[in-house]
């Protein structure tokens, strides 16, 4: 489904997220709404690290900050591709209105981001946005070489220490398999979507790091 939207509200992008669509730029800036079939879903509860992330994390390479730097984490991922090493030919999606929309979710306490920083520099990523018991994931970016990869990896945490029950990856790529991302029906979305909002969770990283 790709339906095109000149204008849209917080409550049009919640609305979206509770029914399986979501927005797109496309280079012009023209803002349409997908909802792919199949689906790519990462089974929170199957994570694990690769090994080769391990001694990164054990060394405490970056600090973690969460909803420290919300709009900086879109900007970074909105960068051209090549310089967020990632491939170069998937361009962005993220334009100026997308990023305008999704600090004021944000604001509201809907939107979040996890952030990897080194020498007080943010090096890295991703946000994404939280309904009950359902995260979908919407980008990331690196600047430092397994930057995302940590700031994912505590992503997962903070989820299972909050008891969600969906992470919404949105579209298979190489990016989202190594994480262990899977495909499933639209249909099949639908029903784990529908589960995950019936429960009460809140994205509080305190379950995890505490006070």
């Amino acid at each position: 489904m790709n339906e095109e939207s000149k204008q849209f509200s917080e409550d049009d992008l919640l609305y979206g997220y509770i029914n399986g669509i979501f927005p797109m730029a496309d280079p012009d800036g023209t803002i349409y709404w997908y909802a792919p079939d199949p689906r790519a879903i990462i089974p929170i509860e199957l994570y694990k690290p690769a090994k080769s992330l391990r001694p990164v994390l054990n060394r405490e390479a970056f600090e973690i900050r969460v909803n420290t730097s919300f709009e900086s984490v879109m900007r970074g991922c909105a960068l051209p591709r090549q310089a967020k090493g990632v491939d170069a030919s998937e361009g962005t999606w993220i334009s100026e209105e997308i990023i305008a929309i999704y600090t004021r979710l944000h604001k509201l306490g809907y939107a979040h981001s996890v952030e990897a920083w080194q020498d007080d520099r943010l090096v890295g990523g991703l946000y994404g946005v939280s309904i009950n018991g359902a995260f979908f994931g919407e980008s990331m970016f690196t600047i430092v070489s397994n930057a995302s990869k940590v700031a994912f990896h505590y992503l997962i945490a903070i989820l299972k220490a909050n008891d969600f029950a969906l992470l919404d990856t949105q579209f298979m790529n190489e990016n989202v398999r190594r994480y262990g991302a899977v495909e499933i029906s639209k249909d099949t979305y639908m029903k784990k979507l529908n589960r995950a909002l019936k429960l009460r969770r809140s994205f509080d990283p305190k379950a995890y790091f505490g006070d």
